[in-house]
Parts: C-alpha cells; structure tokens; sequence
C-alpha cells in the first residue's frame, strides 16, 4: 500500500503511537466543547492509561489514525474506521479535531476525504456510514462537502443543554465518492 494513500491536501493519516496519542487525546478531553461535539454520552474525562487500554481492546476490530497537518506535522485530531461489515462491504467512520483552531478550516474535510480513498480503494468497501449530532452544523456541511448524504435521522434522540436533538444518520457510496474525484484520480 502506497504512503501516498493516506496524504491529502492539508493532512496526512498516520497510525497511532497508543502512549504519546492516549496523552494528546486526554488532553482534548478537557475541551468541553470538544466533548460535546465527539459524543453523545456525559463528558468523562478519561486519563491516558484509560485511552490506551480503550484503543487496545478493540484493535482488530478497527482502523484508527491520527491526523497530521502537512505544513507543521502537527497532530490535531484522530479518525478511525470501525464497525466492518465484509460480507455487505460497509462500515462506520468517525472522526474527532481535537485542536480548536483548525476548525472550521477543512481539516476535517480533508481527513474525510483521505480515509474514504482508504475504504474504498484499499479496502474495497462499497459504503461508509456516519452519525453526527443535529447541533452539528459544521460537521454535517463537512460531511456534505465530501460526498456524504442524509439518510435518515432518530428525532429528539438526546438531551443536551435544556433541549432534545436529532441523531443524524449519513452515508456515502463508493461510486458517488469517486464521482466527487478530480479527473486523473478516479478509479
């Protein structure tokens, strides 16, 4: 597999080095609106020994990376594979900027993008799938950017700040991703 594969246009995909990321990521745990974006559960503020053991336990059954950015080979986030379904040729993706100032800036979008290109052209899958929070917006326009649809959500699945939102449900095929692909880099 080519390392060309996991480089996109502003990141690059690397695998996790579980003791030096379990620390990065406890540390944008603390980031409560971080939290608050990555998961619909009550924040828990996990240590790194936490984390490590986490990522460990459910190793062969995912495909984790951390994002880098290109221009200062910084780690900002982490995005991740999981859920596989070989037979049907699917899965679930999820990803998690932990640095505030690389929001909003595609990043994400990127990373997206990246991670999709592994599903589809080394993992031969035929769909991703993702959840995001109705309160979300940012996300959902993210998601939308690379190809993603809506396909469904659960109405007033969770209770956040006083009021109940939507669980969002989105998908993407293989062959509308690689509609979205700049001539030359389609399959």
């Amino acid at each position: 597999m080519s390392a060309e594969l996991f480089v996109g246009k502003q990141v690059r995909l690397a695998p996790m080095d579980l003791e030096a990321d379990a620390k990065l990521m406890a540390g944008w745990g603390r980031n409560s609106e971080y939290s608050r974006l990555l998961d619909s559960d009550p924040a828990t503020l996990w240590n790194p020994k936490q984390i490590e053991e986490w990522f460990s336990k459910g190793e062969e059954e995912m495909a984790h990376f951390m994002i880098h950015t290109l221009m200062e080979d910084r780690t900002i986030g982490m995005i991740g594979l999981d859920g596989f379904n070989w037979v049907a040729g699917h899965c679930w993706v999820g990803i998690g900027l932990g640095e505030p100032e690389f929001w909003g800036k595609g990043y994400g979008s990127d990373a997206m993008n990246v991670i999709l290109r592994y599903a589809f052209r080394a993992l031969n899958l035929n769909r991703v799938n993702l959840t995001v929070f109705e309160y979300n917006p940012r996300a959902i326009r993210s998601y939308e950017k690379v190809g993603f649809k809506l396909e469904g959500r659960e109405r007033k699945w969770m209770a956040r700040e006083g009021k109940r939102w939507d669980m969002v449900f989105m998908g993407i095929l293989r062959r509308e991703w690689e509609a979205l692909q700049p001539p030359g880099e389609q399959e």
